[in-house]
């Protein structure tokens, strides 16, 4: 039986040579379609899941696409944050005591 193709893969070749490709060989194309699927996959997952929170059980919208966006940047920035401003300033509560001992 044919598997069911989501993405023309035509369009997957003609995308690759408009991308600057001269040629293209059957197997980069499908493996693109494959990265492509799973791609869209999980970003429809994860707005099914931001349009459930927003109370809407059938309905996705772009906000919830963007969303995933806004998820996936998150994803992908390394996982060392620069600390706030705020927790390199001296704290005022706990000053070091100017007493002599």
């Amino acid at each position: 039986m044919a598997e069911k193709r989501v993405f023309s893969l035509y369009e997957i070749e003609m995308f690759i040579r408009e991308a600057g490709a001269e040629k293209v060989t059957e197997d980069a194309v499908r493996d693109l379609e494959r990265e492509i699927e799973k791609l869209a996959s999980s970003i429809t997952k994860k707005a099914i899941i931001y349009a459930g929170h927003a109370g809407r059980k059938k309905l996705i919208r772009t906000s919830d696409i963007i969303l995933t966006k806004g998820l996936e940047d998150q994803e992908t920035a390394t996982s060392y944050k620069t600390p706030n401003i705020l927790s390199r300033r001296p704290s005022t509560t706990n000053a070091p005591s100017n007493a002599v001992k």
